[in-house]
């Protein structure tokens, strides 16, 4: 199955994607990730991308686009995966059809902007391994320690309240109206995020059966 998770900063997008990589076995490709992945290798495309993070802007849709290609055409995603983070914009799910990704489902997490903030300023990620924590909600076994690999737990850049803000202003102006870009497809599904992770975990897993 070849699915896109949509949803604000924050809206619980990464966690639903483990669970349903666990489900369907196939894997789930975070944008995010594998930018700091090039990031932390001094990639060209990498490096292209670093620039425009740190200003808190968008990485432009040709950097993004090289990134998630070079990813798809690996041997795990045969059997199907999870876009979480891409596409951001119209241009780049246009993008997507032109490489003749079809895709069967979109999955939109909703969650209020309020809660977001709330959510992620309580963030934090191992500067190792990059596995991730939240203070209220997922805990790591000891505080700002990694479980899985015992690395220092940092707050990253964009989990700042000044940067969060400016990342939601975005994600409104250029990543909602893919909602009305899937819609029209017939394959888009809103999930409606709820305060605790596991009830919204039953509404996804409803709605890639549905």
């Amino acid at each position: 199955m070849k699915l896109i998770l949509l949803g604000a900063p924050g809206a619980g997008k990464g966690t639903q994607a483990e669970v349903i990589c666990d489900k369907l076995g196939i894997p789930a490709i975070s944008t995010g990730n594998l930018i700091r992945a090039a990031l932390k290798e001094g990639t060209e495309l990498g490096l292209k991308a670093k620039s425009y993070m740190d200003a808190g802007d968008l990485v432009p849709d040709e950097v993004v686009i090289g990134i998630i290609k070079e990813r798809l055409a690996q041997e795990d995603c045969k059997n199907g995966f999870i876009l979480d983070g891409f596409p951001r914009t119209v241009p780049q799910a246009e993008a997507l059809d032109q490489m003749g990704v079809s895709i069967d489902k979109v999955l939109d997490i909703e969650v209020k902007d309020e809660d977001i903030m709330k959510r992620l300023s309580g963030r934090r990620v191992c500067e190792s391994c990059g596995a991730s924590y939240h203070v209220l909600y997922k805990p790591s076994k000891q505080e700002g320690i990694c479980t899985k690999c015992n690395g220092k737990l940092v707050i990253r850049k964009d989990d700042e309240p000044a940067t969060i803000a400016s990342r939601l202003d975005v994600y409104h102006a250029q990543t909602e109206p893919l909602k009305e870009y899937y819609s029209k497809k017939g394959i888009l599904s809103v999930v409606e995020g709820q305060e605790e992770v596991a009830d919204t975990t039953k509404l996804t897993l409803a709605a890639l059966e549905a």
